[in-house]
């Protein structure tokens, strides 16, 4: 079995102490399954690689996170699957206790299928982009939001018009309110780390 990563082992340490537990159960799940995985730090967070990233795990203060990042073809079939990524980081949702967490046997069949999608070197299909570029309309509230927030600010300033039109176009795509204001507040997060809307999809 591959060498546990000091770094993740602080990373847990500090951690809220509803979230050790879950971040602890949820690498042990991943190392039983891949017993070959390195462990490493990506954008800040536990990040899981076997023949390209695999999964990473995040400790916010109030919830926890666990992706994949063939998120996409892993739950290609699974409507509510997709809508939890959209809504909150990561493949479950908002983790809060071990109790928000699938079956075990459920989670290491994921990432035994995530590792042979790696393995074969199979990759999601891109979205269909634009060839026309128009002129960006930046939303009042996410203008209002990055003013507060100097390094989500500083992030979204650098970004290129794609990456910028993905953070748009999420934001003004959601059908109610209270989806909008949990989308513009994650978004910050993100951007605060540094991360494109898409970062969980990204191709290593």
């Amino acid at each position: 079995m591959a060498a546990r990563n000091p770094r993740i082992d602080a990373y847990i340490a500090n951690a809220g102490e509803f979230a050790r537990p879950i971040l602890r159960h949820l690498r042990k799940l991943v190392r039983l399954a891949c017993p070959h995985v390195e462990e490493t730090l990506k954008w800040g967070h536990p990040s899981f690689s076997y023949n390209g990233i695999l999964c990473g795990l995040a400790a916010f203060k109030h919830h926890c996170a666990f992706g994949f990042w063939k998120h996409r073809l892993l739950f290609a079939n699974d409507a509510a699957a997709q809508k939890r990524a959209e809504e909150a980081m990561g493949s479950f949702g908002r983790l809060t206790s071990r109790e928000d967490l699938p079956a075990d046997a459920e989670i290491i069949r994921l990432v035994k299928e995530a590792a042979r999608l790696n393995d074969e070197g199979i990759k999601a299909a891109p979205s269909p982009r634009s060839k026309s570029k128009t002129d960006l309309v930046v939303p009042d509230d996410l203008l209002a939001a990055l003013k507060k927030n100097q390094k989500a600010r500083a992030t979204f300033g650098k970004f290129s018009y794609s990456h910028k039109k993905e953070y748009i176009e999420w934001l003004t795509e959601a059908k109610r309110e209270e989806t909008r204001k949990r989308r513009l507040a994650m978004a910050l997060e993100w951007l605060a780390e540094g991360k494109p809307r898409n970062w969980k999809y990204m191709n290593c």
